[in-house]
């Protein structure tokens, strides 16, 4: 029988190999620089404020003033794109040193947050869809209206619906929140007016119902008492370029453009050869992470899972209680909840932030090696119990009778399995987008922002996400068909 402490090691291995994870990835690799370096969140998906050009930049209201600002004031930054709401509170968690993604100062968010001088003022407006025939408010009784999670525009809703008597779903980001009411999946959309009208103009098919109301401010945020520093920053530098006409050159370069000065002509987008080409690098680069999440993943639940698995078929109480445990536990919690605890949650906890990358590939580890561990335990214990007794009866001691006979059996008929968890993997990584890595989901979504061609754009990704699963499903049926029955 193995002893107690050998299981311990391993036990020991996997927490130093998901620490070792978040340790190295979130070294400061600016360390070394003079000037001094933040993390800044932002959402892509809200133009004119916000949104990635054909280039894969960065650009927007927002964006520009942001670069203007920091080459002023002399600090660098890392610009982090995710979802408002979940960039919001990742600020609140410590994850983030601030937010810039047309945020509206309001009491309430002033009670956790410092704001810097507002830059912009806006009104909330409500759009609907030219085929609904909704021309007012007062048409909203029983009816659903889409909202934006944790905007201003949100909560401008919802102060009202009472009076008017709607209902309300939420979406993560605008322009999929557009499109449901524009397919009468929803009555209208509450927005904050430029960027409605930006969508419009650039091809969303709605109509704007109401006159802006609920006037408000759009500003910098950090959390409050924190980052003092760099609030002081942007204060100095926005100063800077709203005296010298910088900012006003920005906001007029952005208010009322076409989607075309940023993405090309309006011809190629709108043909699926067109979106491929303009589009190539940034559909190479988010197959390329969704790949690497994929592999890196795979990988990393391997080994968990297999350490796991191995517990929970050892003749000791203590080991196949805690490989029950951990199943249970990380095979029972949706990716994405273990995802936002990882990234959002933990840094509240520790004070230390993690970066997206590692808590990706922890929240695969954990979630894919739960049924990694069950299957191997399950494949392990499938195999005769007399090859064990056999083992014993020559001499072997457990150990070396579960690595030579056992574990050899077991393996072939795990095959099958492991190339199907590879592909599952591979699906799970879309998840993964909600915290701000952009893989092939998230490129999705960020070139629709920019060109509002869902349809097409969805279709590619779609077609992209088929063919990567089609080519590991040929491999899963070679595994089955060449160890399934060994």
């Amino acid at each position: 029988m193995m002893k107690k402490h050998t299981w311990l090691k391993f036990g020991t291995l996997i927490v130093t190999m998901l620490l070792g994870l978040v340790v190295f990835s979130a070294t400061n690799v600016h360390a070394d620089k003079k000037e001094p370096h933040y993390v800044i969140t932002t959402d892509t998906t809200y133009a004119p404020f916000e949104f990635q050009a054909q280039n894969g930049q960065y650009v927007g209201i927002d964006m520009d003033m942001l670069r203007a600002i920091a080459k002023r004031e002399h600090f660098t930054y890392k610009l982090v794109p995710i979802a408002f709401n979940s960039g919001a509170q990742g600020v609140l968690s410590g994850q983030f040193d601030a937010i810039i993604a047309g945020m509206t100062i309001t009491p309430e968010r002033q009670q956790v947050y410092d704001f810097g001088t507002p830059y912009y003022k806006t009104g909330i407006i409500a759009a609907a869809s030219p085929k609904s025939g909704i021309t007012s408010l007062n048409q909203l009784r029983g009816k659903t209206v889409a909202l934006k999670t944790g905007t201003g525009s949100a909560q401008y809703a919802l102060s009202i619906q009472k009076k008017y008597g709607f209902k309300v779903t939420y979406f993560n980001d605008s322009n999929t929140m557009y499109n449901a009411v524009a397919l009468g999946n929803a009555a209208v959309a509450f927005e904050d007016d430029p960027v409605m009208k930006y969508a419009i103009k650039n091809g969303i098919k709605l109509k704007i119902i109401t006159k802006p109301a609920n006037a408000g401010q759009y500003g910098f945020a950090v959390k409050k008492g924190q980052n003092q520093e760099l609030l002081a920053k942007f204060n100095a530098g926005y100063a800077a370029i709203k005296k010298d006409g910088t900012y006003d050159k920005i906001v007029a370069k952005y208010l009322g453009a076409k989607e075309s000065t940023f993405a090309g002509s309006a011809k190629e987008n709108n043909s699926l050869i067109g979106l491929l080409k303009q589009n190539k690098d940034q559909f190479i680069g988010g197959i390329i992470k969704t790949l690497q999440l994929t592999v890196f993943g795979i990988i990393f639940a391997t080994i968990f899972g297999v350490l796991i698995g191995v517990l929970a078929v050892v003749p000791n109480k203590f080991a196949y209680g805690l490989s029950s445990t951990i199943i249970y536990i990380f095979r029972g919690l949706p990716l994405l909840v273990l995802a936002f605890f990882i990234y959002i949650g933990l840094p509240s906890l520790t004070g230390t932030k993690i970066p997206a990358i590692a808590a990706g590939l922890i929240t695969l580890t954990l979630n894919e090696g739960a049924y990694i561990a069950a299957f191997v335990a399950g494949g392990l214990k499938s195999v005769d119990v007399g090859q064990m007794e056999a083992a014993r009866s020559l001499g072997l001691p457990y150990r070396k009778a579960m690595l030579k006979v056992i574990m050899p059996q077991g393996i072939k008929l795990m095959i099958p399995s492991f190339v199907n968890q590879f592909i599952i993997t591979l699906k799970d990584t879309s998840i993964l987008s909600a915290i701000g890595i952009i893989e092939l989901t998230q490129t999705g979504t960020v070139i629709i922002s920019r060109n509002s061609q869902g349809f097409r754009v969805w279709f590619l990704v779609a077609m992209m996400y088929l063919i990567m699963i089609t080519l590991l499903t040929f491999l899963a049926k070679w595994a089955d068909k060449k160890f399934g029955n060994n």
